[in-house]
């Protein structure tokens, strides 16, 4: 089907973002070699943390120090092997890590077209709290729990909640006609991906059709909601800011 030229779904508020597959644009970003990389959120949108794609070719790899942020990576798709200082991991599909501030990292051996979702933000440190640790798991190991008593809507949490750590990551899965049970108005940004299936957020006052692959980027206090909607389960890996005083 051809589509009307200069259609989008795409939207880019002071509030709110969604941003699909057909608007992404590749660029150049130090450390990475051999990678198509894709800036999907930012602080130039007006986040506080950054969200990127990272599909790499057969051998490509991504170096780098953390310094004084934090880092969470995810296999989309794919396998890699990951080293952290003198520590090495192989990385398949749907294996995570968080690396700590501080931290030299390597990314190298891919198999050719090895999808990377990352979120990077700033770490918060919490006086008399050491800093977090390095996480290595994979989402199977993470049991997806009722959302507020619901079968229907299960919650998989990735990162320990303690307070060393001030980032939360999160898979949502919904089966078809599942929703989130109220409108969430809060505090905390989110970074967002839909890793399967199809439905409709509610962003602001606005409704959109998303689907699998679709991102999107809500500030504080934007009003949310979302219902799955097909014949399929969707589910959508999610960032928030966790465990630190507003400022």
């Amino acid at each position: 089907m051809t589509h009307l030229f200069g259609s989008t779904r795409n939207v880019v508020t002071s509030r709110y973002a969604l941003l699909t597959p057909a608007g992404f644009v590749t660029a150049p970003l130090p450390g990475w070699r051999d990678a198509e990389c894709v800036v999907l959120i930012s602080p130039a949108m007006g986040a506080h943390f950054s969200q990127l794609l990272i599909t790499l070719a057969k051998g490509g790899r991504g170096t780098g120090h953390t310094g004084s942020n934090e880092l969470f990576a995810i296999v989309l798709g794919g396998a890699c092997r990951l080293g952290v200082g003198r520590r090495s991991y192989r990385l398949v599909d749907n294996s995570f890590v968080f690396i700590p501030p501080g931290a030299r990292y390597e990314f190298s051996g891919a198999d050719h077209g090895t999808r990377l979702l990352l979120f990077q933000k700033e770490y918060e440190r919490l006086a008399g709290v050491p800093g977090p640790a390095l996480v290595v798991g994979q989402t199977s190991e993470r049991p997806g729990m009722p959302f507020l008593g619901d079968p229907d809507a299960r919650l998989q949490t990735l990162l320990p909640d303690a307070p060393a750590f001030d980032m939360a990551v999160n898979v949502f899965t919904y089966e078809p006609g599942a929703t989130l049970p109220f409108v969430e108005t809060h505090v905390m940004e989110h970074g967002l991906l839909m890793l399967a299936g199809q439905g409709i957020y509610r962003l602001e006052a606005d409704w959109h059709p998303v689907q699998a692959g679709d991102v999107i980027w809500m500030g504080p206090y934007c009003p949310q909601w979302f219902v799955a909607m097909g014949k399929a389960p969707a589910s959508y890996i999610y960032y928030k800011n966790v465990n630190r005083l507003p400022h």
